[in-house]
């Protein structure tokens, strides 16, 4: 009877401190997924790249070919300009694990739809997109 109480005891111990370890990291994450938003909507790479850790790669599979950019040739792809009115961003899913993570999100624009899995990772410095998968599906 002892062990089942004690078995009972750590079981709601661990889940405690699990569920407390996702309420407390669960909006830091949500920060940093919202820099990246603001950053992606307006061409702010300062913003984009603090979302992003320096080994950052991000990947797609486009017109049968497999594409992948560094963190750096993927900012320049972008320049400052003001927020579409018509773009709308969420994030669909978080699970943590510790001091990893993964998401998904999307960015909703007027011509295509781009949903994103990022694989998160919790450093010295805080939450990070590690590395990035993504898909466009056209509106047209």
């Amino acid at each position: 009877m002892k062990k089942l109480i004690l078995l009972a005891g750590l079981s709601v111990s661990l889940i405690a401190a699990f569920s407390q370890d996702t309420i407390t990291e669960r909006p830091l994450i949500e920060n940093m997924i919202q820099l990246y938003f603001d950053g992606w909507a307006t061409g702010d790479t300062v913003k984009l790249g603090k979302a992003m850790h320096s080994s950052c790669h991000l990947k797609n599979y486009r017109d049968g070919k497999f594409i992948e950019y560094s963190r750096n040739q993927y900012l320049s792809l972008f320049k400052p300009h003001e927020r579409p009115q018509n773009l709308s961003t969420r994030i669909v899913s978080i699970d943590i694990t510790n001091n990893m993570g993964s998401a998904k999100v999307e960015i909703s624009t007027e011509r295509d739809l781009f949903t994103d899995y990022f694989n998160l990772m919790k450093t010295n410095e805080g939450w990070v997109i590690a590395d990035k998968v993504s898909t466009r599906t056209s509106r047209r």
